[in-house]
């Protein structure tokens, strides 16, 4: 029997109606997408239809987009010589019943808005979109890595994959090299596979060697109640009220030391959040290196938290990036990270760490220091048009990775590496830890509960495919009250993800440290994957299942 356009004869005919015309059956019994009715490019404003040549190549004047087998997935492979390359569109005809939910992932953070939807018109859906039509389950993407910015869109009568390949916000000027955007995957249920567990299944499709920490994470972090106001003296005294609470001495949980301990900006002076020099500590620190020796004297092994992209406030003009809306504060100069003099300043910070003898290290703000917008504003485009790095010849997305790699490389095997706004599909098999999720608080539990219940409900078919999901902190302060926040530490600290506490001395009683000591316990081993088994139904589900019961939340 021809199989190409059809599945399985053992796929439902469920199944036939969601992926038929859009998928085949492999001689290795995996799943591939077929070829796209249709494919479209873009240079300047100006879109474009390509015309196919031979079934699997489709061009238009010089732009040439082939569609390989690989592996098991499609390739795209995109030149184009003497113009800039916008965006490359892949389009299949394809009717998705109307009554068919679908949920999609986040750019890099969620923003406590992830849900399942049903109404598809102008969705952007980054990197993976899983459609449920009530039976079964019908899944694409593309593999981590990709050097595109990708996203998918269903139509009344299509299902679309783009490829953003701007360099900033101008077209990438490739020249002769050819770009390797995407390589496409897809799969369906399984028999007797509800859609949490294949979402699961489909993320180690997508990333098929993340690099995961050795023992599950847990431990404490002080931005929650110091946000930034934080000592020398102060984290080690926190440090020795939480190590009490530590009782597997086999994994020793991290203290990491948040904002606020790097060279101030003169610009800037007290503000964490933006520093001069994050190879050098500030008067309230003096000596990273005995304070790194303390925690671990204390039983807890020292992390700590820095911006990479972030230029002295002196810096040369020739190393900054170009001001743009969103990055364009005079006190907040950002470092070009296409200049290799750059990647040597960040690598170099990371040999410093290593030096001081840290064992975690948090890089955050990147996305937002390259684009000038946090994932949520990235609505329409990805970043402002009309500009680009001092390299042009790079996609946006290959000069993440690229960043990303120089990254790891200085951090090396002794360093656990966490990326905070950073491009999830893009760090995916670079990072052993992905701050999944916008601030929880320690001040508003409004905001803990939108962004901590909805990112882990939804991100953490991630956990262990991806990296380890961080869903962020449970922050113990006189702020929130307690029966609250122990229902958040309870779903940390059971979902099998990564367990981080910010626990204000003032808001640590009795109750509150027996409450941490146990999770610290349950956090500490391997435990089966939490799954929210409400999600269909809400974006902060109440309903979950840990440790092989069900248990219920009120969020309030």
């Amino acid at each position: 029997m021809q199989r190409r356009h059809f599945l399985k004869l053992s796929a439902t005919t469920t199944t036939a109606i969601l992926l038929s015309g859009l998928t085949y059956a492999t001689s290795t019994q995996t799943m591939a997408i077929n070829m796209p009715d249709e494919v479209w490019a873009q240079s300047g404003d100006e879109w474009f239809r390509l015309d196919v040549t031979n079934g699997s190549v489709f061009k238009y004047k010089d732009i040439e987009v082939a569609v390989k087998a690989n592996s098991n997935a499609k390739g795209v492979y995109v030149t184009s010589p003497t113009q800039q390359l916008n965006a490359v569109r892949l389009k299949w005809k394809h009717n998705t019943p109307s009554t068919a939910k679908f949920l999609g992932d986040h750019w890099e953070r969620s923003y406590g808005d992830l849900q399942w939807k049903t109404d598809r018109a102008g969705v952007k859906n980054p990197w993976y979109v899983i459609i449920y039509d009530g039976r079964q389950t019908a899944c694409f993407g593309v593999k981590t890595g990709a050097n595109s910015i990708c996203w998918w869109g269903l139509g009344d009568d299509s299902l679309e994959l783009t490829l953003d390949t701007h360099s900033g916000g101008n077209g990438v000027l490739l020249g002769n090299r050819i770009l390797h955007a995407a390589d496409i995957i897809a799969t369906d249920g399984k028999a007797g596979e509800n859609p949490f567990h294949t979402d699961h299944r489909f993320c180690g499709m997508m990333c098929e060697r993340p690099r995961l920490p050795k023992k599950p994470i847990y431990g404490i972090n002080d931005w929650y109640f110091a946000y930034g106001n934080n000592s020398f003296d102060l984290i080690k005294k926190t440090t020795t009220m939480m190590a009490e609470l530590v009782t597997d001495t086999s994994n020793k949980p991290f203290s990491v030391i948040d904002a606020g301990w790097a060279t101030y900006s003169p610009l800037l002076p007290g503000d964490g959040g933006w520093n001069d020099d994050f190879s050098k500590p500030n008067d309230k620190f003096k000596d990273m290196h005995l304070l790194g020796d303390e925690i671990k004297k204390l039983g807890m092994r020292p992390g700590l938290w820095m911006r990479p992209l972030c230029a002295r406030h002196d810096e040369k003009a020739s190393l900054l990036a170009p001001k743009i809306p969103g990055r364009d504060d005079p006190r907040n100069p950002v470092l070009d990270p296409t200049i290799p003099e750059n990647i040597e300043r960040i690598k170099h910070n990371f040999d410093v760490y290593k030096q001081w003898g840290y064992e975690m290290v948090k890089h955050d703000f990147s996305t937002y220091d390259i684009t000038g917008r946090w994932g949520a504003s990235m609505k329409d485009s990805i970043t402002s048009p009309g500009w680009n790095f001092n390299d042009r010849s790079k996609t946006t997305a290959e000069i993440i990775l690229d960043l990303y790699r120089a990254i790891r490389e200085a951090a090396g095997d002794d360093i656990y590496v966490i990326g905070c706004n950073t491009m999830s599909h893009l760090s995916a098999g670079i990072f052993e830890m992905c701050r999944i999720g916008d601030d929880t608080s320690g001040r508003e539990w409004d905001r803990t509960r939108k962004m901590g219940v909805n990112t882990l409900a939804f991100r953490l078919p991630q956990h262990n495919k991806f990296y380890a999901v961080d869903g962020d902190c449970v922050g113990i302060t006189t702020d929130i009250a307690w029966d609250r926040n122990k229902q958040w530490l309870q779903l940390l600290a059971e979902s099998g993800a990564p367990l981080f506490v910010s626990g204000q001395p003032e808001a640590m009683g009795e109750i509150q440290k027996a409450a941490v000591k146990k999770a610290f316990a349950q956090a500490a081993k391997i435990q089966p994957l939490g799954e929210p088994l409400d999600w269909m139904d809400t974006m902060q589900p109440e309903k979950w299942k840990l440790n092989n019961r069900e248990v219920d939340f009120n969020w309030g």
